[in-house]
């Protein structure tokens, strides 16, 4: 009965952690002369697969972008060639200087070309319903300050379903209500919206230069502005296909900032999803211990968990039925993420990423 009492309170502190933030519909029109210019920056790097969806969606906007520019981060494929079909413009940043990183100076140097007085900043992976662009600038104008938003992830194959788990957690690290509270309270970089002005005052990509989680420590710098933080649920709204190329970019793209970003969070988020996570990989070990006395409670706290997960799946991603009744894979490719990311950290001293080696802290690449 303790064991039970135990699991029913470890698979609570998911529910803590987790809120259903989605970007609120907007209540009426922007009227027409308080609808700003908009400028969406797109850092694209060997983005040839991913930037028709993108691009293609951003035509279909209920509202459209005052510009479109595609930073075109020294690709080898087409991604040049598609994002001029579109209409949008091209930037081409020069060399790569000492002490940036690939993503920072691309989107360093499409700011210094956009024009806009309202900055959204999309990854080339990201798909927009009709009307988000409406849908974010009025939460912007209604809020304030800088805003993200955690995707939806639309997943095809089955190694892209294993992220199941990894994409829960991030929905906790973003929608604990304990980071309202956090100086460095981080964004999430696949979908960043701000304005011009306060993009400048707290300095920007240039203020995060070096740093390998650009997005959450930015956020940490519009805090330290006096910027206000907020994030957002993509459902319905806002999603994206992460890593199609196959399970070494999944294994790279998750793993690059796996450790890293733990460090970032509140300690009580950190406390409740390790408590979380606990009585998760407990529970999960009820079909490998069917002899003893108390593994039906095991069992029972297993099942507590499914449903929990199933709820969760629904702003989270579409992982089919399989992936989230027996999440215990997933379970295994995040723990397999953690030891690849520990050991990136702890042994090599790098991350693998896009053709590039890049140092933790950013300060060389190759």
């Amino acid at each position: 009965m303790v064991l039970m009492i135990l699991l029913i309170l470890t698979c609570a502190s998911g529910m803590v952690l987790f809120r259903r933030n989605t970007v609120p519909a907007p209540s009426s029109p922007l009227p027409g002369a308080s609808v700003p210019k908009l400028s969406v920056l797109i850092p694209a790097r060997n983005e040839e697969g991913n930037l028709p969806y993108l691009l293609s969606s951003l035509k279909r906007q209920t509202l459209q972008p005052y510009e479109i520019i595609v930073i075109d981060d020294f690709s080898e494929d087409r991604t040049r060639a598609i994002a001029e079909s579109y209409g949008a413009t091209v930037v081409s940043p020069p060399p790569l200087p000492a002490g940036w990183t690939g993503k920072n100076w691309a989107v360093w140097n499409g700011y210094r070309q956009a024009t806009g007085d309202v900055l959204l900043f999309l990854d080339a992976d990201v798909r927009l319903a009709p009307d988000a662009i409406h849908s974010l600038l009025a939460a912007q104008a209604t809020r304030g300050g800088a805003l993200s938003v955690v995707p939806f992830h639309e997943t095809e194959r089955g190694y892209e379903r294993l992220a199941l788990l990894i994409n829960i957690l991030g929905i906790f690290a973003f929608t604990s209500p304990f980071e309202n509270r956090n100086a460095r309270q981080g964004l999430y970089g696949s979908c960043i919206l701000a304005t011009r002005a306060d993009y400048e005052k707290a300095k920007g990509h240039e203020a995060v230069r070096s740093e390998l989680l650009d997005d959450l420590t930015l956020g940490g710098r519009f805090k330290q502005a006096g910027v206000r933080v907020s994030n957002f649920i993509g459902a319905g709204l806002v999603s994206f296909r992460m890593y199609p190329g196959g399970i070494r970019s999944a294994i790279q793209g998750w793993g690059k900032g796996a450790v890293l970003s733990t460090a970032l969070l509140k300690p009580q988020t950190t406390v409740l999803t390790a408590v979380w996570l606990i009585g998760l990989l407990a529970a999960e070990a009820a079909p490998f211990l069917p002899a003893f006395s108390w593994s039906w409670a095991l069992g029972v706290g297993y099942a507590l968990y499914t449903l929990q997960i199933f709820y969760f799946v629904r702003y989270t991603g579409r992982f089919g039925w399989m992936v989230p009744l027996v999440h215990l894979l997933s379970s295994a490719f995040f723990l397999f993420i953690m030891l690849y990311s520990l050991f990136r950290v702890l042994f090599v001293g790098n991350v693998a990423w896009k053709g590039r080696n890049i140092e933790i802290g950013g300060r060389r690449q190759r």
